[in-house]
C-alpha cells in the first residue's frame, strides 16, 4: 500500500500481511489530546493544553465510506456539534495518490481549509518529514496549524468528553460517578466493550477480506462469527451493547454491522451469515440506525464505490454488487427492552 516516506508519496512502502498471509493494520502517527479529554487508562498520554476545546477551532476530515471516520461524524451528530466543528469529505474513491478532494462529486467536498488535491498534503503541513500512511478521520487545529490526532478512538473519546460545553448535553459515556459495586456500568465498562470487539468484529472483517492465506481467513472468520453469535445473544436481553444507554461501543459496532450485509458478506467474504437473518443483531442495527441523527450519517453510495472500487487486489473488476436491498426504517421492537435512545434534536 501506499503512505508518506520522510514526506514524500512512495507507492511501495507498506505491506498489509505479514509472511503467513495475516492481515496487520498500521498504527496510527498523531497521539495528542485535547485538553479536557478524558483519557482512557489503557491510553498512556494526557491532554495537552495547546488544544483547548473551542467552536470553530477544529476541523474533521472524514471519507463517508470509512468505518473508523464514520465514528467521528456519528458522535459529531449526536452530540450536537455541528456548529462547532466543520468537515471537508473526501472522495470515496481511493488512487494511486490516496484520498483525495473531489467537490464535484456527489457528497464530496473540497478541502474547506487549505484547498488541498490530496489529504497527503495535510500531513506533510503538519510534519514536513512524516513516514506513515495517510488515514481518516484526521482531527485538524486551525490556530496550532496541525493534526491534533487520526486514531478514530481517540478523536471519539475526544468529542464525547472535552467538547461538552458546546454540544446539546447527550452524553455517549455513563456518568464518571458509576461505580461496579452499585450495579451501573462505568466508563471502564464502555472502554472495555470497545476492546472486545475491535479485533474480531471491527478489524475481523478487514483480517478476512485482506488475508493472502486460508489459514489466516479461517481464523478471521471464525473469529467473525463467533464474537457474532456472541452479541446475538447479548442483546436478546438488552437494548445497547453496556448497559441500558447508547454508548460509544455501539457507535464502534454501529459503523461495521451498517457495511455488512452491503459490503463485508461479498467483497471481504465473510458470507457465513448476513446481519439480516440475526434475531437480535439486525434489530439492534435498525434501533440503531433509526436514532435520530444517525441515518443522516450513512452514505451507502459512498460505502458501496469505496469498497468494489478501492481494492483491486479483491475486487479487479471494480463492479459495485448490488444488493442486498434492506430496510433499515422497518419496526425494530426494541423499545420493549427499555433504556434510553439520545435525541439530539432535542436535548438541552
Amino acid at each position: 500500500m501506499n503512505q508518506l516516506v520522510d514526506g514524500e508519496w512512495r507507492t511501495d512502502a507498506y505491506e498489509t500481511t505479514n509472511e503467513e498471509g495475516a492481515f496487520e493494520r498500521g498504527e496510527t502517527t498523531f497521539r495528542n489530546w485535547i485538553a479536557g479529554s478524558d483519557v482512557p487508562d489503557h491510553v498512556d498520554a494526557e491532554p495537552d493544553e495547546r488544544f483547548q476545546p473551542e467552536a470553530g477551532r477544529y476541523h474533521l476530515y472524514v471519507s463517508y465510506a470509512c468505518p473508523w471516520a464514520h465514528r467521528t461524524l456519528l458522535a459529531r451528530s449526536l452530540l450536537g456539534l455541528e456548529d462547532a466543528i466543520d468537515v471537508s469529505v473526501v472522495d470515496p474513491w481511493r488512487g494511486e495518490g490516496g484520498w483525495q478532494f473531489s467537490p464535484e462529486k456527489d457528497g464530496c467536498t473540497p478541502d474547506q481549509l487549505h484547498d488541498s488535491d490530496y489529504l497527503r498534503e495535510l500531513y506533510v503541513e503538519a510534519d514536513p518529514d512524516a513516514t506513515c500512511r495517510v488515514t481518516v478521520p484526521v482531527l485538524w487545529d486551525t490556530e496550532e496549524e496541525t493534526i491534533v490526532n487520526n486514531e478514530s478512538r481517540e478523536v471519539l473519546r475526544m468529542l464525547s468528553t472535552a467538547f461538552d460545553d458546546l454540544g446539546n448535553g447527550v452524553s455517549l459515556l455513563p456518568d464518571d460517578e458509576s461505580v461496579a459495586s452499585d450495579g451501573e456500568v462505568t466508563v471502564a465498562d464502555v472502554d472495555e466493550v470497545i476492546t472486545e470487539i475491535y479485533e474480531p468484529i471491527n478489524n475481523g472483517v478487514y483480517r478476512a477480506g485482506f488475508a493472502t492465506s486460508q489459514t489466516a481467513y479461517d481464523e478471521a472468520i471464525d473469529d467473525l462469527f463467533e464474537a457474532l453469535d456472541y452479541w446475538n445473544d447479548q442483546l436478546s436481553e438488552q437494548r445497547y451493547l453496556v448497559g441500558d444507554s447508547l454508548t460509544e461501543a455501539d457507535i464502534c459496532m454501529f459503523t461495521t454491522l451498517i457495511r455488512f450485509d452491503q459490503v463485508y458478506h461479498t467483497h471481504f467474504m465473510c458470507n457465513r451469515k448476513f446481519i439480516h437473518q440475526y434475531e437480535h443483531l439486525w434489530p439492534y442495527l435498525r434501533d440503531l440506525y433509526q436514532t435520530p441523527g444517525v441515518a443522516e450519517t450513512v452514505n451507502m453510495d459512498h460505502i458501496k464505490e469505496h469498497y468494489y472500487t478501492t481494492h483491486p487486489d479483491v475486487t479487479p473488476s471494480g463492479i459495485i454488487a448490488r444488493g442486498p436491498d434492506l430496510d433499515f426504517d422497518a419496526p425494530h421492537d426494541r423499545d420493549r427492552l427499555g433504556g434510553d435512545a439520545p435525541n439530539p434534536h432535542t436535548a438541552d
